[in-house]
């Protein structure tokens, strides 16, 4: 097939010619409006997911520039990174990291970059494939092994045998090549050894990430609240919803905040790209209370404890070395796509 995906020849025309994806060729129903859900344009498994991942060291790389963005996953100690150049044209990719089957998901109409645990329950592993689908402009992953479609966003399937099932997410770091690489020399990157002939060099979609005014599929929501392409941090606390756009976050900034019953700590920085965010308690009850200045310019956060905590939410010296901060379900977004999976949602300021 044509190694573009999705609209790339069409971002120059001035109109886009849409169709609605006819009744699902099993009859089952859909668990989101079947007429808001939309043909991207190259088919099921046009885009093809890399399910043979090949990796290099972080001093091997040289096709990624420091401004370009990854997605950093981290178990027990083994790093991964896996770049959005690369993304920008898979969208997604199964993978073991440390053992723990997960595919890393990213739609890049809606900016959204999560990683899946691919075992869906009583030691059932599949894989993910991208159906060809939207909603919302969002990516909807298929499952392998039941057929069923996911909506990234919602985390949950929404047609098929699992129709209704949530999936479980694990956490990532999002941020810049130029702060990936320095945090993480150990790591081990993603590389362009995909067996697929893409342009990794290139970004297949103009100047969708920064035109605010630049749509390729309609959203049932519009919220001007916002610059439509503004990214920032959603996170999802039992069906509340919060955007915290990365402005922000000054240079290695710390937020605390109260949400949905919740004592959350935000750790951020605009300039290299990152947010994640944290339960302030720890399972035992004790708070962590950030120091005055309370990141240092290697990403790590100190407590008035003594403790240096890691973006991954790790404790890596100081009393309470090995503990680990609970993460909260949340993943970084352009606006507009948060504004219309989740019409109520807050923005804090």
């Amino acid at each position: 097939m044509n190694s573009t995906h999705y609209l790339l020849h069409l971002l120059a025309l001035s109109e886009i010619h849409l169709s609605s994806c006819s009744q699902d060729e099993n009859n089952e129903v859909w668990l989101i409006p079947e007429n808001d859900v939309f043909d991207g344009g190259p088919g099921k498994d046009g885009i093809p997911s890399i399910d043979n991942p090949q990796f290099s060291l972080v001093s091997e790389v040289d096709f990624l520039e420091n401004r370009d963005l990854v997605i950093a996953v981290k178990v027990d100690d083994d790093i991964k990174i896996y770049p959005h150049p690369i993304l920008d044209w898979h969208e997604i990719v199964n993978d073991e990291v440390g053992g723990k089957p997960l595919a890393i998901t990213y739609c890049p109409l809606t900016g959204t970059g999560i990683a899946w645990e691919r075992d869906l329950g009583n030691g059932e592993v599949t894989t993910f494939g991208v159906s060809g689908l939207l909603y919302n402009t969002n990516l909807i992953p298929y499952d392998r092994t039941s057929d069923s479609n996911w909506s990234q966003m919602q985390l949950q399937a929404v047609n098929g045998q699992r129709a209704g099932q949530r999936i479980q997410t694990y956490p990532v770091v999002e941020t810049s090549w130029q702060t990936a690489k320095g945090l993480y020399p150990e790591a081990m990157v993603l590389n362009t050894n995909t067996s697929f002939s893409r342009d990794y060099d290139r970004y297949p979609y103009g100047d969708y990430r920064t035109n605010d005014d630049l749509l390729l599929f309609p959203i049932d929501n519009v919220d001007e609240r916002l610059p439509a392409k503004d990214r920032g941090l959603g996170i999802l606390i039992n069906g509340e919803t919060k955007f915290y756009p990365l402005t922000l976050f000054n240079t290695n900034s710390v937020i605390l905040d109260q949400f949905a019953g919740k004592d959350l700590l935000l750790l951020g920085n605009q300039n290299d790209n990152y947010v994640v965010a944290f339960e302030q308690q720890l399972p035992d009850g004790t708070t962590i209370t950030p120091i005055a200045t309370p990141i240092t310019s290697d990403g790590m956060m100190v407590d008035t404890e003594g403790n240096v905590w890691n973006l991954f939410g790790e404790a890596v010296s100081g009393p309470r070395t090995g503990s680990q901060l609970q993460q909260v379900e949340s993943y970084i977004g352009f606006w507009f796509a948060w504004a219309t999976f989740y019409p109520d949602i807050e923005i804090a300021n």
